[in-house]
């Protein structure tokens, strides 16, 4: 006991030197005054009718700094910039979960929850198995492309990370997959409605389980009906509940695999437990807060806009991270896994909508 209590106060003490760094001030002037122009540029009228989130915006000019000016004054903002992609984007999780409610989950019903179990299951399976298998992809770039397809883009893709401990590189590329086909969907979607011989309210299950972003979703349903979009976004918010326990199991299927390779911590004796991701508890727990409306709605409000403001810092602290050279590295290989997933939503994700509804 009084070892985990030192190792806490070592580890507040290092985080302490930081803040005295003025490493740290300045990679967070940095991040926070790129993250205000991403905002800045989502809230014009062309961005807006394109569906670009800060959080696109944010990653996109993180890159352009990052492949142009950073390299000068890296050395200067490293302390901060690491502290944003890592601390803050971990905060952001946490507040993603005053987006949902426990009573959203019981508004889609069971069909609902089956749905949206059997397609992020079925989703992330297949990423797994084709990525190693077929296209030959290191495992980091297939589990964050999985996640992301298969869950709520970015968000998924940024909140796996940390779990896995993936290069700033990949992740950029899994977002980049996300916003490709994401937009895809979000177009051609409402374009196939009248020949799917859906209702609004199954129109609004389909998209909401198949469809990358939250943003995306809302303007695949906006185009039909309001019906549609409600039932839709309520959909994709159970969708997104489930990143908690995916992130967990993640966790726990990573140190099985580390045991049964066997570790260099367990060769040599030491005790190796499963990683727990208490950012994803923690997302659980705000979403149970969030449940219960103990708050004011203007608080809520504003926590939800701090929230975003923190996933774009830590997009913006990602990009910097990310080298042109090593996305081009990856190859098309990412592109089409994404592809293939994106396949696999639509024309999967239509055939077990269908299926699942019949059995209800």
């Amino acid at each position: 006991m009084l070892s985990k209590i030192k190792k806490i106060a070592q580890h507040f003490c290092v985080n302490t030197k930081q803040y005295n760094d003025s490493r740290w001030w300045l990679g967070m002037l940095l991040v926070i005054v790129l993250a205000g122009v991403a905002v800045a540029l989502s809230k014009l009228q062309v961005m807006q009718s394109a569906q670009f989130s800060s959080l696109t915006l944010g990653i996109v000019l993180g890159i352009i700094a990052g492949n142009s000016v950073f390299s000068r004054i890296a050395t200067h903002t490293d302390v901060g910039v690491n502290y944003a992609k890592s601390t803050l984007l971990k905060a952001g999780i946490i507040l993603f979960g005053f987006r949902i409610t426990f009573a959203q989950v019981a508004g889609v019903g069971w069909s609902g929850l089956l749905t949206d179990i059997v397609m992020l299951s079925g989703t992330f399976i297949f990423a797994i198995q084709l990525g190693k298998r077929v296209f030959k992809l290191d495992e980091q770039t297939t589990i964050l492309i999985g996640a992301g397809s298969s869950i709520c883009g970015a968000a998924a893709v940024m909140a796996t990370e940390p779990v896995i401990k993936a290069q700033a590189h990949k992740v950029s590329v899994a977002v980049a997959t996300v916003v490709v086909f994401g937009t895809l969907s979000m177009f051609a979607y409402p374009l196939l409605f009248e020949y799917m011989g859906m209702t609004e309210h199954a129109y609004g299950i389909f998209i909401g389980s198949t469809i990358h972003e939250v943003a995306q979703v809302v303007a695949a349903g906006s185009a039909v009906s309001e019906n549609a979009t409600d039932t839709a976004v309520i959909e994709k918010m159970l969708r997104v509940m489930m990143l908690a326990p995916f992130l967990l199991c993640l966790s726990y299927w990573q140190n099985k695999k580390n045991l049964k390779v066997g570790s260099i911590a367990n060769s040599e004796g030491n005790k190796s437990g499963i990683t727990i991701p208490w950012f994803a508890v923690l997302f659980i727990a705000t979403s149970g807060v969030h449940s219960l409306s103990i708050l004011p709605q203007a608080t809520t409000s504003a926590i939800v806009w701090l929230d975003n403001i923190l996933l774009t810092i830590a997009m913006v602290a990602l990009g910097l991270r990310t080298h042109i050279g090593a996305i081009r590295q990856a190859g098309i290989k990412p592109l089409l896994l994404a592809l293939c997933l994106f396949l696999f939503l639509t024309l999967g994700g239509y055939a077990i909508n269908i299926g699942i509804a019949e059995l209800f």
